[in-house]
């Protein structure tokens, strides 16, 4: 951020600039490969223009939308963060139409790039483990219409298509390397497969090793679920073995889509992640374990780990979610997957250095006596340094208090995404 500086009467104090929040040598590194799902299913999230900043500072190069919310891909432009947007299950059908398809292309996607990244469509969600036949049998047709419109319109070497599938299509998974489609979907997927190859367009797959913990509390250990050390298990035809169950699970799909021909169809996890509260029955759904499961994921990451049956292909993750949303219906759950409450404080520590919330300023900027002014960004952190003495920190409860402090010192303070001071 560019910040003008006026002369200061006392030039012995300096501000030391805090741009820490997220920003170890953990989420550095995983720029590349660690994305985030941006869910807006809530009345108090705050506008994506915060949320910009807070995205860079957590080093997070890549985003997955349900949508194509035209306030966020505005908000993101020259970012350089890339996108996954989203068509939704209604709206499936009507893509079937090259005209409508080709429509939605124009209003969606071309108006914002190359400033904003989009990189990948998603059409529709977790489809063939739903039962509307409509839906399932309109989703490849769907899903080359949109890639067709692309190619007219010459943005497909530019953006994919795929559609994000729950495990629930894997009729076996176990073990990983018998995996296998339901039998009742394999009309539709083999298709569908056919159509990644043809494309180069990945694989989504929506994971959560949470459910089956829940489901099978007695039986599944929780360890294994949360990458924490136990005794793994080991497949019995390959003799790999497997200390997490999200590897095997992402491997029972590579199995899948080998039996169905393929080897040259990358895997993706477009949804990971494990919920911080639950229901009384909802059990493991606690602050503790979803802090384990994606810290030790995101070291995992950071690894460049693969699986064991692909273990020189990085595991390519979309973490589930950015966001606690209070809108969203069904189990209590489904409003706790974030790692961030809407108003900025973390849900819960992820990475080794540890964070603390961020101050989620409502004004575009606030003016500074003697002329000079600071745009707000995600958080305010200032230091009161004299050579190495820290004279204090400071972070402000609302916009009034932070014009106040700006307005009573003779130093800048000056506006970065931050962590918990050291």
């Amino acid at each position: 951020m560019e910040i003008s500086r006026p002369r200061f009467p006392r030039p012995e104090v300096s501000l030391l600039l805090l741009l820490l929040l997220f920003s170890g040598p953990l989420f550095q590194t995983l720029a590349l490969r660690v994305g985030i799902n941006y869910g807006q299913i809530a009345n108090n999230l705050p506008n994506p223009s915060q949320v910009v900043p807070m995205l860079q500072s957590l080093s997070i190069s890549k985003v997955k939308l349900y949508d194509a919310d035209p306030n966020v891909l505005t908000a993101f432009a020259n970012s350089d963060i890339e996108f996954i947007i989203g068509i939704s299950n209604d709206n499936i059908v009507n893509m079937v139409d090259p005209t409508k398809a080709q429509a939605w292309i124009k209003q969606n996607v071309q108006p914002y790039i190359p400033q904003t990244r989009i990189t990948c469509i998603t059409v529709g969600n977790e489809i063939l483990s739903g039962n509307d036949t409509t839906m399932i049998t309109n989703l490849l047709p769907a899903m080359q219409s949109v890639h067709q419109a692309l190619v007219s319109l010459g943005l497909d070497k530019q953006v994919n298509v795929s559609t994000a599938h729950s495990v629930a299509i894997l009729g076996n998974s176990y073990p990983p390397s018998s995996g296998s489609f339901s039998p009742q979907l394999a009309a539709y997927i083999q298709p569908l497969i056919n159509f990644h190859s043809e494309v180069k367009s990945p694989f989504l797959i929506n994971a959560y090793p949470f459910f089956a913990y829940k489901n099978d509390p007695k039986s599944v250990p929780l360890e294994y679920v949360l990458f924490e050390p136990n005794s793994g298990v080991t497949d019995p035809n390959t003799n790999l073995k497997y200390d997490n169950m999200l590897y095997a699970q992402i491997d029972s799909v590579y199995s899948a889509i080998k039996a169905m021909g393929h080897t040259d169809v990358d895997v993706k996890i477009s949804e990971t992640g494990w919920p911080s509260k639950g229901d009384p029955d909802e059990v493991g759904a606690t602050i503790q374990n979803a802090q384990l499961y994606n810290g030790n994921l995101l070291q995992r990451i950071e690894m460049n780990q693969g699986t064991p049956m692909k273990p020189n292909v990085p595991i390519d993750v979309y973490v589930f979610a950015l966001f606690n949303e209070d809108l969203k219906t069904g189990a209590a759950s489904e409003n706790n997957y974030g790692l961030f409450y809407p108003d900025g404080q973390p849900v819960y520590n992820i990475s080794n250095q540890g964070f603390q919330g961020v101050y989620l300023s409502s004004s575009p900027s606030i003016k500074i006596q003697g002329g000079c002014s600071v745009t707000l960004g995600y958080q305010w952190w200032s230091r009161l340094q004299e050579g190495n003495q820290v004279l204090a920190d400071r972070m402000p409860a609302d916009d009034v208090e932070m014009e106040n402090s700006l307005q009573n010192q003779d130093f800048l303070v000056a506006s970065a995404p931050g962590k918990a001071i050291n």
